[in-house]
């Protein structure tokens, strides 16, 4: 399929950051929706999901994340990213989700900045709510593929508790395939989980001071 770049049109909105001061703001992830490129594609439903897991010290768990959307969308299913202590819109995948609307489909729901040491108000009210988006996603079934980007270091940091991502995990409708990434994945979440991949860290140019690239690692 060829796609020329004067055939869409990427709206991008701007994350959300929720203030503790005025708790009445709902939450308004980024979601990327354009093109009629895609939609011709005959919806096609897994007959059975299951639930994968990328965790691991090394480089590639989102990555490998991406790789799965990108086929799942290829084969005419519908995917959706949600995206943990994550905020990014100029992200590359964020940008190429906007050429692969309506199948695919990305929502960052961090706040901005990194948790430097403890977790702010913030990091907890937007990881729960995310979590609860998270719940509605999967619930309505209108997406074959949903993926929990860093929703491991979420539990991790106690943004929200392993019981309610065990929770989320049970209630899953068999039919969608559910994916979760992020390092120091809970041993339970490895337990329940039906395939799980961990990245070591071999080798990497981050210990020689290469810092993020554009398109290659955001």
């Amino acid at each position: 399929m060829r796609i020329m770049r004067n055939r869409f049109r990427v709206s991008i909105g701007e994350c959300v950051e929720l203030s503790t001061l005025f708790p009445q703001i709902a939450l308004k992830p980024t979601y990327i929706a354009s093109d009629k490129g895609i939609s011709s594609l005959e919806g096609r439903n897994l007959k059975r999901g299951y639930i994968q897991v990328y965790t691991g010290p090394g480089k590639g768990k989102t990555t490998a994340a991406l790789g799965l959307a990108l086929r799942a969308v290829g084969r005419g299913l519908r995917v959706c990213i949600i995206q943990f202590m994550k905020c990014n819109k100029r992200a590359g995948e964020v940008q190429a989700a906007g050429l692969l609307a309506p199948r695919l489909s990305i929502y960052p729901m961090g706040p901005r900045g990194l948790i430097q040491g403890k977790p702010r108000p913030i990091d907890y009210e937007m990881a729960r709510s995310a979590l609860d988006f998270s719940r509605n996603v999967i619930k309505e079934k209108a997406h074959d593929v949903v993926i929990l980007d860093e929703v491991n270091m979420a539990v991790h940091f106690g943004l929200i508790t392993v019981e309610d991502l065990l929770a989320l995990m049970e209630d899953r409708p068999k039919s969608v395939e559910l994916v979760l990434t992020g390092r120091d994945a809970h041993p339970k979440i490895i337990e329940k989980a039906d395939l799980v991949t961990e990245m070591l860290a071999v080798k990497e140019y981050y210990d020689k001071g290469v810092k993020a690239r554009k398109g290659i690692e955001e």
